[in-house]
């Protein structure tokens, strides 16, 4: 399976409350509309919060500015979505839904690339879901490699050796759930990218995490949850560049999920 990933940044004439709400109400529904033609699995917009959470989240690491969103589709396959994208009706949503884009995503400011997910902690069943009212929320942290690594060289730093560093400490800094996400290249990514004219260059990936906003003040409470949260960041400047790399808190909204 397959994931595009989109990290989206709005127009300066927009507030992110409007850029959202367009997003969410307009685009969203758009993009399901068409998911049968398109052969889409599963589509969700995380939205960035305005919270300090995520001023802590950033001051910690010294990283940069937080994007307003990630929006995420899922193929079975990159032949699915070579073969969707060669239909009448496919090319046809196609356009329909890049000309909506161009309404409200400043592509100039963000970021599209595919990739693959390695999951690193995940509950059975799989339900852990950052919806609006609920008080669960979603860390998403978008990563560029240290200048004297290759994304291949930090790539296989943060699977093989920062996910175990990640899972010890879980249970101190009461992480519910964590997905590596890895950028792939796959021919399609470029014919996305020339669509959308000058963006900003992709990332090697992202990572997920799901946490309670009930278990933060316990986390910073005990002498475990702080060293858990020292540790991690401190193996995260083993391969990430911070000051090219964001982190913000969000909640998720689902519009498709076969």
């Amino acid at each position: 399976m397959i994931r595009l990933v989109y990290a989206l940044r709005r127009f300066p004439n927009q507030t992110r409350e409007e850029f959202q709400r367009y997003w969410r109400d307009h685009h969203g529904p758009l993009v399901a509309r068409y998911s049968t033609a398109l052969r889409i699995r599963r589509y969700v917009q995380t939205h960035t919060l305005d919270d300090p959470l995520n001023d802590q989240l950033s001051k910690r690491r010294g990283t940069s500015e937080p994007f307003d969103g990630l929006a995420e589709l899922w193929w079975d396959h990159p032949d699915e979505l070579a073969a969707a994208t060669r239909t009448p009706e496919g090319r046809a949503a196609s356009k329909e839904i890049f000309e909506d884009e161009r309404r409200f995503i400043d592509a100039s400011r963000s970021s599209l690339w595919f990739a693959m997910e390695l999951p690193q902690i995940n509950p059975t069943p799989e339900n852990i879901v950052a919806r609006e009212e609920s008080t669960i929320f979603k860390t998403v942290f978008v990563v560029r490699p240290l200048p004297s690594q290759t994304n291949e060289e930090a790539q296989l730093y943060w699977r093989m050796n920062h996910g175990p560093v990640v899972r010890s400490v879980a249970p101190w800094i009461r992480m519910r759930r964590y997905i590596q996400v890895h950028a792939i290249s796959i021919p399609q990514e470029e014919k996305f990218r020339k669509a959308r004219g000058r963006m900003e260059e992709p990332y090697m990936g992202h990572a997920e995490a799901w946490f309670d906003r009930t278990d933060l003040a316990a986390v910073s409470a005990t002498p475990e949850g702080r060293r858990g949260m020292k540790l991690l960041i401190q193996d995260e400047a083993k391969f990430i560049d911070f000051s090219r790399s964001a982190i913000w808190a969000s909640k998720e909204h689902v519009f498709i999920d076969r």
